[in-house]
């Protein structure tokens, strides 16, 4: 008898693994990001790993090479799953402009994207070391400068604030440190050049580690100055660009600026492929912005990503998932950004 059962018990067992449903593995999506040392790389990995430890449905892979205007394509070709975005960028491939002008079907792809969430780049920090004796964009003519990889948007960007709030044009009236991300914050650290221009959400981790370490200075205008200066609120007005402040004293002690420091700042954003199912990015949506109310307190810099920041109108559409979700908690959406 007792065999007759070991065996019943053996035969429904197997039948049982035969017939049973497999446990379902997590989605892997693939996001695409700009390198480290950028406040979209720091956003976007950090997004990452909320939403992979806020649920086992999907699991998101980070690669972090490339270019984001690189990255754009491929995410419209169907190749990545999600990449970071640029109104300024996007508005290029829609009307087939800078870097598209020669991409026939530029406009066509741009029709497959879709947003999940605006977010903020940050401020442009315009750093120095206070022993440099650098206080006004007038000391840094001669200088070493570093204002982004070279033909990025970042760079780009940089150098129009650097010629609206002085007058000074790269590579004419100070010189061109050519480098990565992460070899210019480290030849920075060095003591390799001058000046370090540096985006991200005050306060910024890199800018806090610098200061650990050294006394800073960031260059910028101060309100009076940003008010009377035409230029400079041209530049900081156009699309996808917006006014970044450094409150004075958000860096303690060593960074010696007195007053707040207006400068540049520039939007950004988190995209996903227009076909992406609907219920897949309602979980993404929901997972980061759920995990990202606990996270404040380790990230303090997420209280300035917001769901009514990342739903406004700044040229592309929200990915119909995410706008579910954003209905759900009550947030006002711009008809501009509906699907």
């Amino acid at each position: 008898m007792r065999t007759f059962i070991l065996k019943t018990a053996f035969v429904v067992g197997a039948l049982m693994m035969i017939f049973s449903p497999p446990l379902q593995a997590a989605e892997k999506l693939k996001m695409s990001v700009i390198a480290p040392g950028t406040s979209p790389y720091l956003i976007m990995t950090t997004m990452a790993t909320i939403v992979n430890q806020g649920q086992d449905k999907v699991d998101i892979k980070v690669d972090a090479t490339g270019a984001a205007t690189k990255h754009m394509i491929e995410l419209a070709q169907g190749k990545i799953d999600m990449c970071m975005n640029s109104p300024v960028v996007y508005g290029f491939m829609k009307n087939q402009k800078a870097m598209y002008k020669k991409m026939k079907n530029a406009p066509e792809l741009a029709k497959n994207l879709r947003l999940l969430f605006w977010f903020t780049y940050g401020q442009y920090h315009v750093v120095t070391y206070a022993d440099d004796n650098i206080r006004t964009f007038e000391d840094v003519r001669g200088k070493r400068v570093f204002l982004g990889p070279p033909g990025g948007g970042a760079w780009a960007a940089a150098a129009q604030w650097f010629e609206a709030a002085s007058g000074l044009k790269a590579k004419k009236d100070f010189k061109n440190v050519k480098a990565s991300w992460s070899s210019a914050f480290q030849g920075f650290q060095d003591r390799q050049f001058d000046v370090l221009v540096t985006g991200g959400i005050a306060p910024y981790p890199q800018i806090e580690q610098l200061s650990l370490t050294s006394k800073l200075y960031i260059l910028g205008l101060t309100k009076k100055e940003f008010d009377s200066n035409k230029k400079a609120y041209a530049v900081t007005h156009k699309p996808g660009r917006e006014v970044g402040i450094i409150p004075v004293g958000i860096y303690g002690k060593n960074v010696l600026n007195k007053e707040d420091v207006y400068t540049l700042g520039s939007v950004v954003g988190v995209s996903v492929n227009k076909s992406m199912n609907d219920d897949t990015v309602h979980l993404i949506t929901k997972s980061f912005w759920e995990g990202a109310k606990k996270a404040v307190k380790t990230h303090p810099w997420l209280k300035n990503v917001t769901m009514e920041y990342g739903v406004h109108d700044a040229g592309m559409k929200l990915h119909p998932g995410a706008m579910k979700y954003y209905k759900e908690m009550g947030v006002g959406i711009p008809a501009a950004s509906m699907p």
